[in-house]
Parts: structure tokens; C-alpha cells; sequence
């Protein structure tokens, strides 16, 4: 999408590969990636892996399909993850865990994860952001476009209890059209590495959490299938 062009896929997908050399024990290179979106890090993985994407959202798998090849794209939801098929790496980024919003769904998410693992195959997490990182009450704005179009997005960081709320307004300039507004409300699940390294390891994986990770603030979980 126009409204992320901020974020350097190849760059966060070289990151990817860096922990998957230092963690995965396996030896294939078949790769899973669970809510890939528009897939864009899939994009730059399938040079190295053989991608299965998936996501739950059809109308972003179509993007996928329609931009990029070499990949096999699947509508699947993480909660109720269920191929019949085990993987040497699961990837799922970009915070797209937070969307199980309920500490019941991420560790069923989380039971799926290791149950598509292959034993010594590795997955990286990267989560949204903990409650007490979270700010609400602050204005977001980001705004993008070309010569044909211009995209303005607002929203006020909300949250109930451990739930994110935003409610996302898009402003949208097309050339030769009336001006469109858009309402989209997203909610994520803030959860604790605590309880995140707990379920993993209830799934079966020797898992960390390491601070450091692809975007600011968010860190990443990394477990190995043992």
C-alpha cells in the first residue's frame, strides 16, 4: 500500500534471513509466511526459500497474486491455521499477531505455529506494541501520493484494557474525482513477553525474546521446534 512506502521491505527481509541462519536447525528451506499482506517481504524471501504466503484478507491476497510470482498465495486465518503441511520457518510480521487481539487466540495461533513447524524449524514473531509502551490520547497523521493521487491518514491512539483501538480516517485525492473518506477501525491485542514466551514454550518451542527487532519499540520472538 501507498500510505506504508516509508517501510523498506528488502532492507527488514535481510534481517529475516540473518535470524534464520543463526536459529533454524533444520535443513530445508520451505518457509511459511502467516498474514503476509500485499506480500512484499515474501517478495524478497523467495530467492532463498520456497513461500508459501497466507493471509485472511482475499481482496490483499489478489494484490499479491497479481504483483508477484514465484510465490503460492493461500486465504487462511493464523487462528485456525490448519495446511496439513510442516515448514522449516513461520514468519509473521509487521505486528499482524496483534490482530488475534485475545490472549485465547494467540496461544491457539501460537499451537498452530509449532504445529507447522518441521522439528529444528524456527519462527519469528514480531509483536505489536506492549500496554505499557502504548501511548492514547496522541494524533497520528501520515500522508502520501503522486500526481494523481493524494492519501492524508489520521487517528487518535485509543485502548481498551489490553486492546489497541484505531480508528484509522483516510482522506483520499484522485484526480478528475470527488474527495472519498474512509473509516477503518484496526484493534490489536498488547501482550506481555511473558505470557508470549509462556505460550510458546506451552507449544513447544525454546523460545527468546530479543529487544532489538525490525521496527522501534516492538522487538521480535524467535523460537526453535525442539
Amino acid at each position: 500500500m501507498m500510505i506504508y512506502s516509508w517501510k523498506d521491505y528488502e532492507k527488514e527481509a535481510v534481517a529475516i534471513r540473518r535470524l534464520i541462519a543463526r536459529y533454524q536447525e533444520s535443513e530445508d528451506k520451505e518457509l511459511l509466511e502467516v498474514a503476509c499482506g500485499t506480500g512484499k517481504h515474501a517478495q524478497y524471501l523467495k530467492s532463498d526459500f520456497d513461500v508459501l504466503a497466507t493471509d485472511v484478507n482475499a481482496e490483499m491476497l489478489e494484490v499479491a497474486r497479481r504483483n508477484i510470482g514465484g510465490v503460492v498465495f493461500k486465504q487462511a486465518d493464523m487462528v485456525s491455521l490448519n495446511l496439513g503441511k510442516d515448514f522449516d520457518v513461520i514468519i509473521c510480521l509487521f505486528s499482524a499477531i496483534g490482530y488475534v487481539r485475545t490472549y485465547s487466540n494467540l496461544k491457539k495461533t501460537l499451537a498452530n505455529f509449532a504445529s507447522h513447524l518441521k522439528e529444528g524449524g524456527v519462527v519469528i514473531v514480531e509483536p505489536w506494541f506492549t500496554r505499557s509502551a502504548y501511548e492514547t490520547g496522541w494524533p497520528h497523521l501520515s500522508t502520501c501520493g503522486d500526481e494523481n493521487i493524494k492519501i492524508a491518514r489520521a487517528c487518535v491512539s485509543r485502548a481498551r484494557r489490553s486492546v489497541s483501538i484505531m480508528d484509522m480516517h483516510y482522506l483520499i485525492a484522485e484526480k478528475d474525482k470527488d474527495v472519498k473518506h474512509i473509516v477503518d477501525r484496526h484493534e490489536l491485542g498488547m501482550f506481555e513477553p511473558g505470557k508470549f514466551l509462556q505460550f510458546m514454550a506451552a507449544a513447544g518451542l525454546k523460545a527468546k525474546f530479543l529487544k532489538n527487532g525490525l521496527m522501534k519499540g516492538r522487538g521480535i520472538y524467535v523460537g526453535v521446534k525442539v
